[in-house]
């Protein structure tokens, strides 16, 4: 007998070998029944049709055992033959469990030997409701299951809907053993290309993403943040949008998570209800769906006007007491990264001074930012590189500024918000980050540059993303930096600014 199978663990080949001796097995304990499973997956026996717990070698078993069909009796036990390894339904099976046969639990009232347990990355996107479940499953009695429900050590790793439909009409699935490196991705991979989710749904699956990445990694997590954004970069949504449905999911009732996946409120409207007590949350989400939306709209002005009054109160305590923290540096630095509080002028006092800077933290005028480099210390060594911060209408004052700190400009790096805002020629979605160097600083080394366009949603007023930061941390790993008008101080530098040392800028 020549034997060409593929290399199976102790089980499985205990298994093999008695279903090639007797040409059936039964398979007695829950740990027979899923090695029987995962060597089902890998098509090499199929279930009985009507014996759940009877399992026969398949053709491709035999041609690898180099063993003809005949020779280990075919037609054995339950005299059913060995069957395909696509199990297909039960004859008889004529009709689907009516609605007041079925549990809350779709798959409750079964035999618990016959369920497959779940893996937690399964729940990542929600069940079906009960009635698409049954249409699915009448589909599968009539058409046979089309594709596989994947295991990953013998769990169900995608697939829970079909996995219950089989068993509404009493038939085990048809599975298949995942053997990929990348589960979290493959799981999105295929439940993003079949299913039509909004954006709030999809920050919601985002939201269990960022659970699922810091349980397997919590030794190198990092910042919350980086997941955040890595989590809506998966999901084509905006790190707000994750942040959003983290408030929900933490604070919020379940039946707030609920509304959000049915797709009767929006994410953001999810996070303003989160903020009242739990009470009052579900005594809203009782409200017709216009009236949550609307109380959702009152809860976010009421949150809008303390957060104005507090911008208020912050900036009058920066410019009192921030100099403690924007004096003079005494340190020279190799690497300084400096976002300025540009000051410009408003075509509106009455529309546009709401959205100004001036509103959310004490600005400068270009020749006073010129200036600040020498008042500070010159904090820059003889050879140095900076990356300075620009928008658009500013490009020609922060070349000034550059050129008044000594530096010359050499490149910049574009950060595309994705939604655009305000402008007087055109409507700006980006920001620059202009590069320029003074002497011969340190070049980053070739084939470690970051790509010239980064593209993520803007957040709060100013606030740039994290990831510019780490790239310039990337290229210069072991150097002293500095960070001027920093509003969050970061591990790693020295920080300069009039919040350098509060815990937590001004939303």
């Amino acid at each position: 007998m020549s034997d060409q199978l593929p290399k199976l663990g102790p089980k499985a080949r205990e298994i093999v070998d008695a279903v090639l001796q007797a040409g059936v097995y039964r398979a007695e304990k829950q740990s027979d029944v899923v090695a029987c499973r995962s060597l089902n997956g890998r098509g090499l026996i199929g279930r009985d049709k009507k014996d759940g717990t009877v399992w026969y070698p398949t053709a491709k078993l035999c041609e690898l055992a180099g063993v003809t069909p005949p020779e280990i009796g075919q037609g054995g036990e339950g005299g059913t033959g060995a069957p395909d390894s696509r199990v297909q339904p039960e004859e008889g099976a004529d009709r689907l469990p009516a609605p007041a046969e079925i549990d809350a639990s779709p798959t409750a009232y079964l035999p618990p030997l016959t369920r497959l347990p779940h893996h937690p990355l399964a729940a990542l996107f929600p069940m079906l409701p009960d009635d698409e479940l049954r249409r699915l499953a009448g589909d599968i009695e009539a058409n046979g299951q089309q594709e596989p429900v994947w295991l990953l050590d013998g769990k169900i790793l995608d697939g829970r809907n079909r996995e219950a439909a089989c068993h509404l009409v009493g038939i085990d699935a048809w599975t298949k053993e995942y053997e990929g490196k990348d589960p979290l991705g493959f799981v999105l991979s295929l439940n993003l290309h079949r299913r039509h989710l909004t954006e709030s749904q999809r920050a919601m699956v985002a939201a269990r993403i960022v659970d699922w990445e810091r349980g397997i990694n919590q030794s190198t997590a990092g910042d919350a943040n980086l997941h955040a954004r890595e989590a809506g970069r998966r999901l084509s949504i905006s790190e707000r949008a994750v942040k959003a449905a983290k408030r929900v999911r933490d604070h919020g009732v379940e039946a707030l998570s609920d509304a959000i996946r049915d797709g009767r409120i929006s994410v953001h409207a999810g996070e303003a209800l989160s903020h009242l007590e739990r009470a009052a949350q579900e005594e809203a989400l009782r409200l017709e769906e216009k009236e949550i939306i609307q109380r959702a709209k009152e809860i976010r002005q009421k949150r809008q006007e303390i957060r104005h009054a507090v911008r208020l109160t912050h900036m009058a305590h920066v410019a009192e007491t921030g100099s403690s923290t924007a004096g003079k540096v005494g340190q020279k630095f190799p690497v300084i990264y400096a976002d300025p509080p540009w000051q410009f002028g408003v075509r509106s006092e009455v529309t546009g001074r709401e959205k100004s800077a001036e509103n959310h933290y004490p600005t400068m005028p270009t020749d006073a930012i010129c200036a600040l480099f020498d008042e500070i210390g010159a904090p820059a060594k003889a050879d140095a590189v900076l990356f300075l911060w620009a928008t658009n209408p500013m490009l020609p004052d922060a070349f000034r500024v550059m050129a008044a700190w000594g530096f010359t400009y050499v490149h910049h790096w574009i950060w595309d918000k994705e939604v655009a805002g305000t402008g007087y020629w055109g409507r700006d979605r980006h920001e620059l980050l202009l590069i320029g160097r003074r002497g011969d600083p340190v070049s980053p080394l070739p084939g470690s540059q970051p790509e010239t366009v980064y593209r993520e949603r803007k957040g709060r007023h100013s606030a740039k993303p994290d990831y510019f930061a780490e790239q310039i941390e990337r290229l210069y790993p072991a150097m002293p930096r500095l960070e001027m008008f920093c509003r969050s101080p970061r591990p790693g530098w020295t920080a300069w600014g009039f919040e350098a040392a509060t815990e937590e800028a001004a939303e």
